[in-house]
């Protein structure tokens, strides 16, 4: 790798990497899960690699840069380029690197990219770089983040740093000819949020050398682990009936035949409309508290939907519009005692737009009965898993999303789940600090159309 003149270059180990001598003699590097034999390594090789994890080097023996070279393609270390004893910028691996490609004529920075403050500085990354760029010297941020050349001509830099510098941007992936990624649809599809989100979530990115990620416990013995039970709503509490599931087991139609029949229903017979007696069955056979442990000072339960870790985050909000026996309005289910709490009336304004927004959520823009508002809350999930843990809730919410389903099919109900929701409107009807417990679904339901009618499926 060659560099512009004046600059240096000095290379380590990156975060999170280990070594160990085989049995055999051959070193082996390892950042979980990955791992890569590098053969039998000499003397000095063996001491450039304990120098490299004690923190950046020069090279300067011509006979170890191969050594570095490799290690370096292999993704395990980081480089930075320094003007005398000022650090310019640090080139830190996620992946591989991939072919250094020519400088484009007319570059700009990647949609993708993002510039993120870090106490050591700034960082420009993306989810299709193999690096992350962590800035050290601020002065290189408007040439980075305007690298057509619109401020060539008033730039502070020295030509031959902003050169490499964005040279080494556009290997990265963060500099990327104009245009590039509006002509096909493998970029255009990816909105730069949502890609962020899945790479960020699975090993294939941020995870991939060594990152905290995954069920690390990282809170324990820093904060309290939230309690399996939130906080009670006040209010008398309106008890739910409890179904007899013995004799379900017995009447209840066969599991092939609930699954065939699914649909979603968004169409409603308001003349007969569902009954509490049916909302607390559904809510018994869906979500109810079955055990509660307690592990190492941790609380832990069962419901009949799985949970990553017996976690269970979520709670269910009804908010009824028309429930034979049960005011409008909007309450809590406290999935402990089997009881509804009242949270609001249904005349506070964001109960009706909670209402209002999920009618337009639905496409055929019918209020429904009966508006179930999935909130999550969060620190059940964040206190132990780190990276993945907005993703392991969303994927709490398809297997709860499913159980309400199927049983809301078994009832003969009319289920329905829609993609999005009013989460400001959640926030300020329960008055719960979003940081902490947000909503995160939302699912109708009511009585199904009278025979005849006509009934908007899917």
């Amino acid at each position: 790798m060659t560099i512009s003149p004046g600059l240096t270059e000095r290379y380590a180990l990156r975060a999170g990497v280990h070594s160990a001598v085989l049995p055999d003699g051959v070193m082996r590097l390892f950042a979980w899960p990955h791992a890569e034999s590098i053969g039998a390594l000499s003397a000095d090789e063996t001491t450039l690699l304990k120098e490299l994890a004690e923190g950046p080097r020069e090279i300067a023996d011509p006979a170890l840069r191969p050594f570095v070279e490799r290690l370096f393609r292999g993704g395990w270390l980081k480089r930075t380029l320094s003007r005398g004893e000022h650090d310019l910028y640090t080139l830190d691996p996620l992946r591989r690197p991939g072919s250094r490609p020519a400088p484009p004529d007319d570059p700009v920075l990647s949609r993708f990219a993002a510039v993120r403050r870090r106490p050591s500085g700034f960082v420009i990354e993306s989810p299709l770089a193999w690096c992350d760029v962590h800035v050290h010297d601020p002065a290189l941020l408007p040439d980075l983040l305007e690298p057509a050349g619109g401020r060539a001509g008033r730039s502070s830099l020295a030509p031959q740093i902003r050169r490499q510098a964005l040279a080494d941007l556009a290997w990265a992936g963060l500099v990327v000819p104009r245009g590039a990624e509006d002509g096909a649809l493998r970029t255009r599809q990816w909105a730069p949020h949502e890609l962020d989100f899945h790479q960020r979530s699975r090993l294939y990115h941020r995870g991939y050398l060594g990152d905290g990620f995954g069920g690390t416990f990282w809170a324990r013995g820093t904060f309290d682990p939230p309690q399996a039970r939130p906080q009670r709503y006040p209010g008398d509490p309106i008890p739910l009936h409890r179904p007899d599931l013995n004799a379900l087991r017995a009447a209840d139609p066969p599991l092939t035949a609930v699954l065939e029949d699914r649909r979603s229903v968004r169409e409603y017979d308001d003349d007969a409309p569902m009954t509490v007696e049916q909302l607390g069955e559904l809510l018994y056979r869906s979500a109810r508290i079955r055990d509660v442990k307690v592990i190492d000072g941790v609380e832990y339960v069962r419901k009949p939907y799985p949970s990553g870790g017996s976690v269970y985050e979520l709670e269910i909000y009804p908010v009824v519009r028309h429930v034979a026996g049960l005011a409008p309005g909007m309450y809590h289910y406290d999935a402990y005692e089997h009881v509804l709490r009242p949270v609001r009336p249904a005349g506070h304004p964001a109960v009706r737009r909670m209402l209002t927004v999920a009618s337009h959520g639905s496409a055929v823009g019918i209020r429904p009965q009966l508006l179930l508002v999935v909130s999550a809350r969060v620190g059940r999930v964040m206190w132990k898993y780190e990276g993945m843990g907005y993703a392991l809730i969303l994927k709490h919410v398809g297997v709860l999303y499913q159980t309400l389903y199927c049983v809301a099919t078994a009832m003969g109900l009319a289920p329905c789940a829609i993609g999005s929701g009013d989460s400001a409107a959640f926030s300020e009807a329960t008055g719960r600090d979003p940081l902490e417990e947000c909503a995160v679904g939302d699912f109708l339901l009511g009585s199904r159309p009278a025979s005849g009618s006509t009934v908007e499926e899917s």
